[in-house]
């Protein structure tokens, strides 16, 4: 299945049923009283973290999402049922934005969690909740509000321990073959990888990490070319990143320059990607003679003015890559356990309780001259009475 990262989808919430006029009307009950019923809530809308999920490819084609309507009040005091909430499947790993206002409203990280995107209007009154001392017989009702309508910018964003960073041809994608069961493609050509690939690193039964390879980074990605730093998101929940640097590039460029590039590009991107742990890798050292690949090394650090974690691996002997895992799952392990920051929705400014009761105070106030409020011959007939307004 295409493997797709962003989607643009709109929510609409169900607006809330409206109340109902109407009044008893039985048999030796002639003076029964209003008894229209509530309308239902309407229905909201949420996005349910689904692990079985690894695309938003669905949500390229149906873009537009509506809860179900809350139904109107009837006689006897019957409220209307209330509209179903509509949930939404996304990957793990979804962040979810207004994309009107660039809110953030939450990161789904966990299978089945859950997240309120659009609340759905609350129901209207009926005319019973009306009546009062002064107005035995109301006429009046209050129509549900509307639910909320929101576009959602929805991104997905890999859920992985390591990232990696590199140009084209670096030897990610062959780093990635020899420590994970996982076979991204690997030619001699740039850009063999074109979309995000994970793979998990198994040092124990009960002991691993996920490692992320992403597409080579170019200079001026940050800019838009190339395609990797449209891929950069997805190292944002990375605990450590790898910096892979090719001793012997295929043309013949610079390793210390290329170094610098890649370094440069991340901060332009992200300063927050910047500043997470680093280390740098150099891969196909297999390639050149020890002496060689030492003065190369030095050459990277003293441009990098490098002072963090240095390996030397060759990927595609498997030479050095049990090492440099052995170090990242201690590393790993030494962490602090990260607490998803989930945005907090704004409290809605008004209750249930107040909002109904600011209605019924409403009503009171105003001049009911223009009502029949008061038993006539004409209200004295048997049956059931319901006046129905929109």
């Amino acid at each position: 299945m295409k493997f797709v990262d962003e989607a643009v989808i709109k929510v609409d919430a169900g607006d809330g049923g409206n109340g109902t006029i109407s009044f008893r009307r039985e048999k030796y009950v002639p003076r029964g009283g209003p008894d229209g019923g509530d309308g239902g809530d309407g229905g909201s809308v949420y996005l349910v973290a689904d692990e079985n999920l690894n695309t938003l490819i669905d949500y390229r084609f149906e873009r537009f999402h509506k809860a179900e309507r809350g139904e109107n009040g009837q006689g006897s005091n019957c409220t209307g049922r209330r509209g179903e909430d509509l949930e939404l499947p996304v990957p793990v790993g979804t962040r979810a934005r207004d994309r009107d206002t660039g809110e953030l409203l939450g990161d789904l990280t966990q299978h089945k969690q859950r997240l309120l995107v659009a609340k759905g209007g609350f129901h209207g009154l009926g005319n019973t909740r009306f009546k009062s001392s002064t107005n035995r017989a109301p006429r009046r009702k209050s129509n549900g509000t509307p639910g909320e309508v929101r576009q959602l910018q929805l991104e997905l964003l890999l859920l992985a321990d390591v990232g990696m960073l590199g140009l084209p041809n670096a030897g990610k994608s062959t780093f990635i073959r020899s420590v994970s069961a996982a076979k991204p493609k690997v030619a001699d050509y740039p850009f063999t990888t074109l979309i995000p690939n994970l793979g998990v690193v198994r040092q124990s039964e009960n002991r691993g990490f996920v490692i992320a390879d992403i597409p080579g980074l170019i200079e001026g990605a940050a800019d838009g070319a190339g395609l990797g730093v449209r891929f950069l998101k997805h190292l944002e929940r990375c605990r450590v990143l790898l910096h892979l640097v090719d001793v012997l590039p295929a043309d013949g460029s610079d390793p210390a320059e290329n170094a610098v590039t890649i370094i440069n590009e991340l901060e332009q991107y992200s300063e927050k990607l910047f500043e997470k742990p680093r280390w740098l890798v150099f891969n196909k050292v297999d390639l050149v003679l020890e002496d060689e690949a030492e003065e190369i090394r030095q050459q990277v650090i003293e441009a990098l003015d490098w002072q963090g974690e240095v390996f030397s691996i060759s990927a595609l002997e498997n030479s050095g890559t049990k090492d440099i895992c052995k170090a990242i799952g201690q590393f790993i392990e030494t962490l602090p356990v990260v607490e998803e920051e989930i945005a907090e929705r704004e409290e809605v400014k008004f209750q249930w309780d107040d909002y109904h009761q600011q209605q019924i105070d409403q009503a009171n106030q105003e001049d009911w001259d223009d009502e029949d409020d008061d038993w006539d011959d004409d209200d004295d007939d048997h049956g059931v009475e319901i006046i129905y307004q929109p």
